[in-house]
């Protein structure tokens, strides 16, 4: 596969941009929970956030000052694990129960941890180290790979899923273009990375760099809209937590 260039392009600094959009977003988020003092969602929106914002601070310094395994197995635990699950958890919490969203919640945290765990457990293939770029290819135990398709399948269904099916929701009523806009917005943001991580894998990493600054840009840019619109009637009450 084809490493970066020794002089970075322009394209190759976006991810500290990124991470310097995450922090600004993550303490919007947690300065919103701590004045409600309330919503588990937006405790899970927080972590998922930061998150982002660490997986993408680790890409600038791999794609900057070089690699190592640390550095790549750190940098799929935050991104490819991490990426889009908290995230996910705060639209459960939202859209569920609160019986079924703990109950989810007990199901999915162990995984996580144990895919982690073994991430960080795998010997390494040293030949496949990138000194420019952070692959999942440098872990021997290639099927701890296979577990991560099951996590960003889970993320999907509810962080895309959640707020499309919240769009279509609040389509119907009078006032709430807001949160429509903010619904779509948000799925577009959630699925960019998604659509850059598989172009990464083909060797064009940049695609990955740019589809996570927009990603987070669309998903902070929902998240206002929605939070700036008007309260929902009681029946159409189901949101994403941007809504909350």
């Amino acid at each position: 596969m084809p490493v970066l260039a020794q002089t970075p392009d322009l394209v190759h600094y976006l991810p500290i941009l990124t991470t310097i959009v995450s922090a600004a977003f993550f303490a919007v988020i947690l300065r919103r929970w701590l004045v409600r003092r309330s919503g588990p969602h937006l405790l899970w929106w927080a972590f998922g956030v930061f998150a982002y914002g660490v997986g993408t601070a680790l890409e600038s310094s791999v794609t900057l000052f070089g690699n190592s395994v640390a550095l790549t197995k750190a940098w799929y635990v935050a991104g490819a694990l991490l990426g889009g699950y908290p995230l996910a958890q705060g639209t459960v919490f939202l859209l569920l129960k609160r019986r079924t969203a703990l109950a989810l919640t007990g199901i999915t945290v162990p995984f996580i941890i144990a895919a982690s765990a073994l991430v960080i457990a795998s010997p390494v293939v040293l030949a496949n180290l990138e000194p420019h770029r952070p692959t999942g290819d440098v872990l021997a135990w290639t099927w701890v790979r296979w577990m991560t398709p099951f996590i960003n399948l889970y993320a999907a269904a509810f962080l895309i899923g959640g707020a499309i099916l919240s769009a279509a929701r609040y389509m119907g009523e009078p006032g709430l273009q807001n949160r429509v806009i903010g619904n779509a917005l948000i799925a577009l943001g959630a699925i960019l990375p998604g659509i850059g991580g598989s172009m990464a894998k083909g060797g064009f990493v940049e695609a990955l760099y740019v589809g996570e600054f927009v990603g987070i840009l669309l998903i902070w840019a929902g998240y206002h809209a929605c939070t700036r619109a008007p309260a929902p009637s009681r029946a159409s009450e189901t949101a994403t937590p941007a809504a909350a």
